[in-house]
């Protein structure tokens, strides 16, 4: 039945005007252009990856124009068996360089490989014998058989038509060598992705898999290589261009040859480009969910890649837009994860989007290439999320766990969207969620564990670094560092009157007071009577930066469970850290600095304790304990 439908409208499509036609196909075109939104998406994100720095409008255009030429191409292919030769000779024609190419065969016949991507007319490469003077070379085309085994019989009695040979990948390859070992000739279609089977390249700076068999053929019978276009005059109006390939006679070489070619071809030529099939999923291989956050296939040519194109580190064309936490203690947590997604995929370029007061954070910490702030509440805050689109990013990640990062992510319209699944919620915008075991508890586990496994689970091949971001440097003036407020929880604060108990009992020490403008309240009535010049109050004084600096500059801090204590333990300060009703099992620091954690007397590890009960004696000890120096009892600061 499908043989007959094929034979019915390619029969009726070679009898109709050709006028007819080509408003058909550019219906036909526009129909799928604009019926199929994904698809399009597809063809220009596609574009955008390729070729960032055009015009939208061009990126549109080479869309729109390359769905009409896939409709061309169709129509073109059915019409084929039924397209008499004299007709065929005045819509095909030979460019200079392909009679060269088999002028130069006949004169001196060698093992010869004509590859040729996915662009529009292809089926008009079978018509060459018409074309080209002279005898024509044993050709063998290698191509992918029909399910239908009726349908393919078809397509190969159709192909065959003028003397070529058709080789089933499945069984013919044999067949191929042969031809060559005769100094014959053997086609292949080398741009598809060749999924896992293949060998990790780039083509546009994004990494891809491609198929090898072009290399292995040539490196075996050190074969010429040909790269073969069809270039497009009109409607079915075709001339058949040729380029030879330079290379260095292995698989990879040839390889690596043939997707620089393509390359400069779409590059250098709109009318090629609008011709390639960028609505196909040629990056594809990279982006299955289980292995999305490392690099993997049978075989990896990057390194050859990167030296073959003379550059010093793989292009970085992965787009992966990370929705970071909302709470300055979760966005540190997250940085060990994010040193490892830069390490395991080397290709990404990452987008950080944050609440802008942590941007000057974390740009100082180089694991991304943009960073994006959170736009104001209000009517435009989803707008600007759905602008983002036109970005096309491949993937958003989130740490947050809100439907509003979920619709933020859904908005800027990436194919992939990954969160954290707790038992009981549901993110029905997301495409892919890692759901937290029923029986797992949090509770006796870290976040950032969870937030490893969670990555893991889509492919994350790196530890996560929990390496302190830089040495700890001190001031002239050794002072110690105290974070008295809490920003999200009055319970994890240690009592005002254990604050001044803590800063009496050390006279011969000099404080500096950390918090926000809200915990300034806090903060006046601890400094107050003491001298200025030994206790110095910096609530709500400091922007992120300058506390950043302070906070490097502390030679100990003591502090409640808040950000600023991840802060610092990130920058490698030495800290007590006083922890009562929340759990440091699950959100005590993490980094590689000097960490003690003191809990009030019987406290469980995992938190419930009251931070009333913790005496400002031990507090006071374990300081004394910590200092890095002596203290001066003359009471004045000592320095350095």
């Amino acid at each position: 039945m499908l043989t007959l439908l094929l034979q019915t409208l390619g029969w009726l499509i070679a009898h109709t005007p050709e006028a007819l036609l080509r408003l058909l196909a550019t219906g036909l075109g526009d129909t799928l252009y604009f019926g199929l939104p994904r698809r399009r998406r597809l063809a220009i994100s596609n574009l955008h990856h390729a070729f960032p720095d055009r015009l939208e409008t061009w990126h549109r255009t080479m869309a729109r124009e390359s769905f009409c030429r896939l409709i061309e191409t169709g129509l073109f292919s059915l019409a084929t068996p039924y397209l008499n030769e004299s007709r065929l000779r005045g819509m095909i024609c030979a460019a200079p360089e392909l009679l060269e190419a088999f002028a130069r065969h006949r004169s001196d016949p060698a093992a010869t490989l004509i590859c040729s991507p996915h662009i529009a007319y292809w089926e008009a490469q079978t018509a060459q014998p018409l074309i080209i003077p002279g005898p024509f070379p044993e050709f063998g085309t290698i191509f992918r058989p029909l399910d239908n085994p009726e349908a393919n019989a078809f397509i190969i009695k159709s192909r065959e038509r003028f003397g070529m040979k058709l080789l089933s990948r499945k069984q013919g390859f044999a067949e191929g060598l042969k031809i060559l070992r005769r100094k014959g000739m053997i086609g292949v279609l080398f741009d598809q992705n060749a999924g896992l089977q293949g060998a990790l390249t780039t083509l546009f700076g994004r990494v891809c898999s491609t198929t090898e068999l072009p290399g292995l053929m040539a490196e075996k019978f050190s074969a010429r290589v040909y790269g073969i276009f069809p270039r497009r005059l009109g409607f079915w109006r075709v001339e058949i261009g040729c380029s030879i390939i330079s290379h260095d006679n292995t698989t990879t070489g040839v390889t690596l040859a043939l997707n620089r070619w393509l390359e400069q071809l779409l590059t250098n030529d709109d009318n090629l480009c609008a011709s390639w099939l960028w609505s196909h999923d040629r990056w594809r291989n990279q982006d299955i969910p289980t292995a999305r956050f490392r690099l993997a296939a049978k075989r990896d040519f990057l390194a050859a890649d990167i030296q073959a194109r003379s550059l010093a580190a793989l292009p970085r064309r992965t787009r992966i837009f990370i929705r970071l936490p909302n709470w300055l203690g979760d966005v540190v947590m997250a940085l060990p994860l994010l040193r490892a997604l830069r390490q395991s995929r080397p290709d990404a370029e990452i987008t950080l989007i944050a609440a802008g007061t942590f941007l000057p954070l974390v740009r100082d910490w180089h694991v991304a290439d943009h960073y994006e702030a959170l736009p104001a509440r209000g009517f435009g805050y989803f707008l600007h999320f759905w602008r983002m689109r036109a970005r096309y990013p491949d993937i958003v990640l989130l740490f947050t766990n809100s439907l509003r990062g979920d619709l933020e992510a859904w908005l800027m319209r990436s194919p992939q969207r990954f969160g954290l699944l707790r038992p009981g919620r549901i993110r029905s915008l997301l495409t892919h969620t890692y759901k937290v075991p029923a029986d797992y508890e949090e509770s006796t586990h870290h976040q950032l564990e969870l937030w490893e496994k969670f990555l893991r689970h889509f492919g994350l091949a790196c530890a996560s670094d929990c390496t302190a971001l830089v040495s700890h440097r001190t001031s002239p003036i050794k002072r110690i560092g105290l974070i008295p407020g809490s920003e999200n929880t009055p319970a994890k604060r240690w009592p005002i009157a254990h604050w001044r108990a803590l800063i009496a009992g050390l006279p011969e020490a000099s404080f500096e007071l950390f918090g926000t403008a809200r915990d300034a309240v806090i903060t006046n009535e601890i400094a107050a009577g003491f001298d200025p010049e030994r206790v110095t109050n910096l609530a709500g004084r400091t922007d992120l930066p300058t506390y950043v600096n302070h906070l490097r500059s502390s030679i100990l801090l003591v502090t409640n469970d808040t950000g600023g204590m991840h802060l610092a333990n990130a920058l490698g300060v030495p800290l007590i850290a006083l922890f009562g009703p929340t759990n440091p099992v699950r959100t005590g620091p993490v980094f590689t600095a000097p960490v003690q954690i003191l809990q009030p007397p019987g406290c469980p590890l995992t938190g419930g304790g009251a931070l009333v009960d913790l005496p400002p004696a031990i507090v006071i000890a374990a300081v004394k304990k910590n200092l890095p120096f002596k203290p001066d009892q003359s009471g004045t600061p000592p320095t350095v």
